[in-house]
């Protein structure tokens, strides 16, 4: 090859990583999600599958959790940079000094459930009167309890509450040495069906409104890092437009991140399934996927401040901004 050749050769190898440097370099970010995978983890596991998440210049560590009360902690002390969790428990993390909002709320209705047997005649939160219901301390029920069972006319005294390690929760449930178990729907309801098919007493019903999934940051993430956390709501949108069309998407993008994880397929797919039934709000219809109303998050506020875990003089506005997305 001549001098001239080999000089063409190296000019354009010039000119071609000049042009793909910047393409090629990736943000870096975390997100920590609740539990292992479950239904709606689908699009963050999708987008990293199907390189949605590099197209938009982000190099995404989706990272499992261990209860959205514990990744709250660690996204508020900067242990990782997004949570994917129940955006309700923001009421007491920030009543507790955390320095959270809300970018994305994916599920803002309210899919907090009591599990009962699905043949069973109870319909309402009065029908568990001389029942046993088990919960997890951490749960997001734990500070509903008692407005739940008020609004039945119950206290403790009248229907019994079995607070139960995570691990034996479903063990407990399934054996029958509990009437009901208190969860939320679209994680709780599949797994349910295989060995003690059930059906849902609604928190909303009983008045209750606790807003559920969503992405939560540290106030100056947002402030620092808003292109890129403005990148990975716009993924999440076009993941889960794509899994709305076919949920097969989703799973097969769970089982292939978490190969080793044991997934039940139908168990995931009814998961993701159900989710999308908590996607929009009266305040939310005809707005972006993770768009978030002040109504919405109002109401939940008005519930937590009756429960006492958030003190009267609240803003709304200081849970959540929609100022990243379109």
């Amino acid at each position: 090859m001549s001098r001239i050749s080999w000089g063409g050769v190296a000019a354009a190898m010039v000119i071609a990583a000049a042009l793909a440097g910047p393409a090629a370099a990736q943000e870096k970010m975390s997100v920590r999600l609740d539990f292992a995978p479950w239904g709606v983890h689908a699009a963050m596991h999708l987008a990293n599958q199907n390189g949605m998440f590099k197209a938009a210049g982000l190099e995404v560590d989706v990272q499992d959790g261990r209860g959205s009360g514990n990744t709250i902690q660690l996204v508020n002390a900067g242990q990782a940079d997004v949570g994917q969790v129940q955006v309700g428990l923001l009421g007491a993390a920030r009543a507790q000094g955390a320095a959270l909002k809300t970018i994305a709320t994916i599920m803002p209705k309210t899919d907090l459930c009591v599990l009962v047997d699905k043949a069973s005649p109870m319909t309402k939160a009065a029908d568990l009167k001389g029942k046993t219901v088990v919960v997890f301390a951490a749960s997001p029920w734990a500070p509903l309890i008692d407005p739940y069972l008020k609004a039945g006319g119950l206290n403790r005294e009248t229907a019994k509450i079995d607070f139960v390690d995570p691990a034996a929760l479903w063990g407990t449930y399934i054996a029958k040495r509990a009437d009901g178990l208190m969860s939320t729907a679209s994680s709780a309801v599949p797994v349910a069906e295989a060995s003690r098919p059930s059906k849902c007493l609604w928190a909303s019903e009983a008045g209750l409104n606790f807003m559920s999934y969503g992405l939560v940051v540290k106030e100056d993430t947002i402030a620092k890092r808003g292109p890129a956390l403005k990148k990975l709501i716009e993924t999440q949108q076009r993941a889960w437009e794509q899994i709305r069309k076919d949920p097969e998407l989703g799973v097969k993008a769970m089982l292939a991140a978490r190969p080793d994880a044991r997934l039940d397929p139908a168990v995931q797919k009814s998961q993701i399934v159900m989710s999308l039934d908590f996607f929009e709000t009266p305040a939310t219809k005809g707005k972006p996927i993770g768009w978030q109303a002040a109504a919405d998050w109002e109401a939940t506020l008005k519930t937590l401040e009756a429960a006492g875990v958030v003190k009267p003089g609240w803003k709304a506005d200081d849970y959540f901004t929609n100022a990243l997305m379109d």
